[in-house]
């Protein structure tokens, strides 16, 4: 079983700066894509970005391309989210996910972490 652990976040004044990682334990991570999503207060989660299991192929949702980069370390067995430009409309609960099927354009997002919080003040 897999388990995956974020951390990173914070409270971050608009305009700053967060490296999230996403550690995992149980199985190696070299063989699974990867995905970040977030969930704000009242809000259903939502898909943020992910990447193949060997780093090639990235893909993000239009609210963050630019600001946003998904990267990994497989022999670290890490993942990470660096945010640029923080806005208080990022403020969530950050979720690390990895896919089951090997697809990933159709990925089944099974092993889930338990979240970081994320907080940039108005």
């Amino acid at each position: 079983q897999m388990q995956l652990v974020e951390s990173g976040g914070g409270l971050v004044q608009a305009g700053g700066s967060l490296r999230l990682s996403c550690t995992a334990s149980g199985r190696t991570l070299n063989s699974y894509h990867m995905g970040w999503f977030r969930q704000a207060p009242g809000k259903e989660r939502a898909f943020v970005a992910k990447i193949s299991w060997s780093g090639d192929a990235t893909y993000y949702a239009d609210s963050v391309k630019g600001r946003f980069t998904i990267s990994r370390e497989n022999a670290k067995n890490t993942v990470y989210l660096q945010i640029n430009s923080l806005r208080p409309e990022d403020t969530a609960v950050y979720y690390c996910a990895a896919d089951s099927t090997g697809r990933f354009w159709d990925p089944d997002w099974r092993y889930w972490g338990q979240g970081t919080q994320v907080t940039v003040p108005s």
